[in-house]
């Protein structure tokens, strides 16, 4: 990827239908297609869960910290496949082995580090670590399904 700064929060949302304050991927860094992404998260304070979670020491849920994985996931296979601007959508189907090694707070920056462990044209696995600095903050494999989206009702 020549220009990582050309990567930002517009260019995710044009690839991801994520919209706040579900949107867990703030810019990519490196994006080896077919092979790995490097994607952040600015963690703040400003994030609706850290009102609940938990009053008075503020940790982001770890189903968070996988889903910003999975949306780093989402962008890495769209693309892979040469599906951005397609109405294709990817869709989390299974995780698994997920640790949390470190508690993710406000002002941290969360690099999401994701590699293809498996890839076919329409399920691919995953394997995700959530880094903060140097520090393992989650890992997790997981699995995702691309697929048309769903009919309107």
């Amino acid at each position: 990827m020549p220009d990582p700064l050309a990567y930002d929060v517009r260019k995710v949302m044009a690839v991801l239908p994520h919209r706040y304050p579900m949107l867990l991927v703030d810019r990519v860094v490196e994006l080896e297609k077919d092979f790995s992404i490097k994607a952040v998260k600015a963690v703040t304070m400003n994030e609706g869960f850290f009102q609940g979670h938990f009053p008075g020491r503020p940790i982001m849920p770890g189903v968070m910290i996988v889903e910003a994985l999975a949306q780093a996931a989402g962008v890495l296979a769209m693309e892979s496949f040469d599906l951005v601007g397609s109405s294709k959508l990817v869709y989390f189907m299974a995780i698994e082995q997920a640790k949390f090694r470190a508690p993710v707070e406000p002002g941290c920056l969360l690099e999401l580090n994701v590699s293809f462990l498996q890839k076919r044209p329409r399920v691919c696995r995953f394997e995700g670590k959530a880094m903060i600095g140097e520090q393992l903050a989650a890992e997790a494999s997981f699995t995702a399904m691309i697929a048309d989206p769903p009919a309107a009702a």
